[in-house]
């Protein structure tokens, strides 16, 4: 086996794939054999590349002169005296006339090139010896062995012999064997070291060099069960079907091998007596590795009967733990490949027998055991499908439901199970292929489609070429002409429902027309319309009028989110959350999501949506680091499994931060992109989000003319759009846009439009943003009240940026207004939490701001920054060592109130940990003046 990427011809073009370490040690032992002599005994797994070791090292080897030698053992050879000896050496047939007489026949004899009586092993050993160091004196001598537990015995002695005397000569001997496998090869006193599997990310480079079409799942799903074994790597995807490897039809519970797996791993469980192989087979369709369930099923088999499987190293049996584990997933798939089809049938049986209180497993087993049409057997497994999914198991629904398909007798249900499996994929699972695949079986199994099948269609449709319009008709089709009777508890109508809210198709057009079918939907469901799609509706739809009321329903529906496990409930619970700002409390939630899909657990669009909504909270909370990396991350997952519909999302996050932290030229690039895509096909959220970002992006670089434009191609002003609820988050930007280019009476008018919207009733940031917005349309006189209400609101050091831009222009206002200390104040905070965000623009502005003020040398330190009473307070108490929860009882707040107050604190004081505070504290000192160098 060759690890090494070949070209056409299969020549190797690069060195081994992972293996640099181990080169680089045996390399070390080449050059020191060639000096002094020594061997050298490579062990390892079978499959783990010991023979492209022995050849990358042969191959150096001989690039610097050195003569190799080598044989391999055969196992049909292995009863054949010398025949290891005999490979080896023929070679040097020409120089035994060097050796002494005596040595000379002896080796000629025992190597089968003479007759005589069999010479003495001794005399063989020594002459062996003799050959090699007089051979090396021309030229250094390397003697390659493989797979040497099958040498046969003679050659093992004469070999295990030389191989302790070589010291002190040019002769390198190098072999390998597997791990804990007999042999007769006696090594005692030959350093040896165990050639591992592949580390994660070689393994990883290795199959997607050789096989780079996969399917993301199924990669994982062969990672996983190679387990950094090179051959199972370059092996498994082989004995895949071509629909198989890309997710178009599902995985085997148990992978295929091919003939050259077979070779290493199936000949020896074929060796195996029939009650071992019995049980053996059991345990590798339990795949739980419990005794107990292993035994019940067997019947009259018992534990003795794995002796024969634990004597040959392929399972481990702990009596204590009852447990009992294969020692590699490929003896578990040889096990299965070497059972006939009436052996799996009994094992299933038998387990499903068994696991009577386990209904997935069991319906599973059953499905596997039957092989006509069972309507029984078929609603089972769709039952267990269902329970799978509320486990955030994707992939094991589809599964479930496939074999339900296939095992339905009626062509109508068959069509309806396919169509559920179809869209289980495309929604939640991440493989559009084999969610296409089995729509098209659902429509040939059943013409007149589904629900289900038209949700699935929408799915695809968007992540191909498709438009939002052409999706909505779709839908909305096929909601309005469905038999479901609009039953509130019908499954399909509500994920049908969900699909139209939730993959945003009305909230992707931006039009009041796009929403009146969803609406009449709703309406008509009875007898209620269940709580996350009445909340996301209102919400999501138009919070600028119905966000209030959503609000207080959200705060109940958000209390049980501690104990959600089903990704598919998280995130349309967290989609609600998005434009009420209350995100911060799905944090957790999303993030069991997110772990989840990392582990290749949860479904990748539920794992998409986590990431995307951790992303929002992120930026504005302030932890833009981290909102950089999830985007990215997310960005990734859309390339690997074609969510083209949702990668704009996370392009937006990140054109967001390049707005925010001064990178224009990003910025401008991604909004570019996010229009190539959405506009042509109809998304108009698309365009809504980039412009926002373009606003932002302006504002940072002072053209307030672009930045008014962008925000009212939003939003008109004066008016806060309907269904268009992104213009609450541009809401200020468009005010400060108007001021700045002198459209008093716009702006005047829109922040009266916000704030007869009364958006402190949706969130405590949309709060600030409508107070901030009165304050800067409003007059001199009027302002200075209006901008320390807006300050003084509860809650609003969560939101970092927001209130730092708020401070920023309060500060300006000041400034104009001649309160100069008070403008100082404002202008210090803000550059800190600029400058703690990294909004590189946005700390510029404030650094200017506080030039103006005849500051020489702004600073951001303690001695330049006034502490709120509260503020004062909160950090003296975590000074003297009380936690943020113990602080809070105190002051009557929560303690994520008071991580926010800290985290405002630190910047002013210009550290980084509470260690500081208290040191921090004393140089501010009671009166908290400035320093000499801040004056003029």
């Amino acid at each position: 086996m060759d690890l090494r990427i070949a070209d056409e011809s299969g020549a190797p073009t690069g060195s081994l794939v992972g293996r640099a370490d181990e080169l680089l040690s045996t390399h070390r032992f080449l050059r020191q054999a060639a000096v002094n002599g020594g061997a050298l005994l490579i062990s390892g797994e079978p499959g783990v590349g010991k023979t492209a070791l022995l050849d990358a090292v042969a191959e150096a080897a001989a690039e610097t002169g050195t003569r190799v030698l080598r044989a391999a053992g055969v196992e049909f050879e292995a009863d054949v005296s010398y025949s290891g000896l005999n490979q080896l050496l023929f070679p040097l047939y020409d120089a035994f006339g060097e050796l002494a007489p005596a040595h000379r026949e002896a080796l000629r004899v025992a190597l089968g090139f003479g007759t005589g009586q069999p010479p003495d092993r001794l005399l063989v050993s020594n002459a062996v010896l003799l050959l090699l160091r007089a051979t090396a004196v021309a030229q250094p001598l390397l003697l390659i062995v493989d797979d040497l537990p099958w040498l046969d015995r003679a050659s093992s002695a004469v070999l295990g012999f030389v191989a302790r005397r070589l010291v002190g000569t040019s002769v390198g001997f190098l072999a390998a064997c597997r791990s804990q496998t007999a042999s007769f090869f006696e090594h005692g006193g030959i350093p040896e070291f165990e050639l591992q599997p592949l580390p994660a990310a070689a393994a990883e480079e290795l199959i997607d060099r050789r096989f780079p079409d996969l399917a993301p799942a199924v990669r994982r799903r062969l990672l996983s069960e190679a387990r950094g074994n090179p051959l199972a790597l370059l092996e498994l995807p082989s004995a895949l079907t071509g629909p198989q490897r890309l997710a178009a039809a599902s995985l085997p519970a148990v992978l295929p091998l091919t003939r050259r797996l077979q070779v290493l791993f199936a000949s020896r469980v074929s060796r195996l007596p029939e009650p071992c192989r019995r049980l053996l087979l059991l345990g590798a369709l339990d795949g739980t590795g419990d005794l107990g369930v292993l035994l019940t099923a067997a019947g009259e088999y018992d534990l003795d009967d794995l002796a024969p499987a634990e004597r040959d190293q392929l399972v481990h049996v702990h009596g204590n733990s009852r447990r009992f584990a294969f020692r590699h997933p490929l003896i578990e798939s040889a096990v299965v490949e070497v059972a006939t089809s009436s052996e799996l049938r009994w094992a299933h049986t038998a387990l499903a027998r068994t696991l009577v209180t386990q209904p997935e497993r069991r319906a599973w087993h059953l499905g596997e055991a039957t092989v006509g049409p069972d309507e029984e057997v078929a609603g089972l497994l769709e039952q267990a499908a269902h329970r799978i999914l509320r486990r955030g198991d994707a992939v094991g629904a589809v599964a479930s439901l496939t074999r339900a398909a296939e095992l339905t007798p009626d062509a109508v249900d068959r069509g309806r199970r396919l169509a559920q499996a179809a869209y289980i994929g495309a929604d939640a699972g991440g493989e559009l292929a084999n969610a296409s695949q089995l729509l098209d079986d659902s429509r040939r199994a059943s013409p007149g489609g589904s629900l289900y099948a038209s949700a699935a269609a929408v799915h695809l449709l968007l992540n191909s070429d498709g438009d939002v319009r052409t999706a909505h008709r779709l839908l909305v089709g096929a909601i309005e002409s469905g038999d479901h009777g609009y039953d509130a508890d019908d499954p399909a109508l509500l994920d049908a429902l969900h699909t139209l809210l939730v993959l945003l198709l009305c909230f992707f057009s931006g039009e009041p027309a796009a929403w009146e079918p969803f609406f009449a939907a709703l309406g008509r469901l009875t007898p209620e319309v269940p709580a996350p799609l009445a909340v996301a509706a209102a919400s999501f739809g138009d919070p600028a009028r119905t966000g209030q009321a959503a609000a207080s329903r959200f705060d109940v529906m958000v209390a049980g989110m501690r104990d959600k496990v089903d990704p598919t409930q998280i995130v349309r619970i967290s989609i609600a959350a998005i434009y009420l700002d209350r995100l911060s409390d799905c944090r957790d939630a999303d993030w069991r999501v997110v772990r989840l899909g990392r582990e290749g657990a949860a479904p990748t669009r539920r794992h998409l949506g986590a990431l995307l909504h951790l992303c929002f909270d992120d930026y504005h909370s302030g932890r833009w680091d981290e909102a950089a990396e999830l985007a990215e991350e997310g960005l990734r997952l859309c390339d690997e499994h074609g969510f083209r519909f949702v990668a704009w999302y996370f392009q937006y996050v990140q054109a967001l931060l390049a707005a925010a932290r001064g990178d224009a030229e990003a910025s401008d690039t991604l909004t570019d992109a996010i229009l190539r895509f959405a506009v042509p096909r109809g998304a108009r959220a698309g365009e809504v989000y980039a412009y926002h970002v373009r606003g932002l992006n302006d504002l940072a670089r002072g053209d307030h003319e672009s930045a008014y434009q962008h925000a009212t191609a939003i939003s008109p002003a004066g008016r806060l759009a309907p269904y268009v609820p992104h213009a609450l988050w541009g809401c200020l930007d468009l005010v400060e846009a108007a001021v700045r280019t002198n459209r008093l009476t716009e702006a005047a008018a829109h922040a009266a439009a916000v704030d007869e919207a009364n958006l402190a009733g949706v969130s405590p940031r949309l709060a600030l943003l409508s107070a901030a917005a009165s304050a800067f349309a409003a007059p001199d006189d009027e302002a200075e009240e209006l901008f320390e209400a807006a300050l003084a609101l509860p809650g609003v050091e969560r939101w970092p940026f927001d209130l730092a831009r708020v401070r920023l222009v309060y500060g300006e206002r000041l400034r104009r207004l001649r309160a100069t200390a008070r403008a100082r104040t404002q202008l210090r905070t803000a550059l800190a939490t600029f400058e703690l965000l990294g909004a590189r623009p946005w700390a510029e502005r404030a650094a200017n701001e506080l030039r103006a003020t005849g500051l020489t040398k702004p600073r951001t330190g303690a001695r330049s920054t006034v502490l709120t009473p509260q503020e004062r307070e909160i950090a003296e108490l975590a000074g003297s060592g009380l936690t943020n929860k113990q602080i809070g009882e105190k002051l009557f707040l929560s303690h994520r109130t008071v991580g926010t107050h800290l985290y405002q604190i630190f910047p002013k004081l210009g550290i980084t940990s509470r260690a500081a505070l208290r040191d921090a504290l004393a140089a501010l000192g009671d009166d908290e003046a400035p320093e000499p160098d801040e004056l003029l």
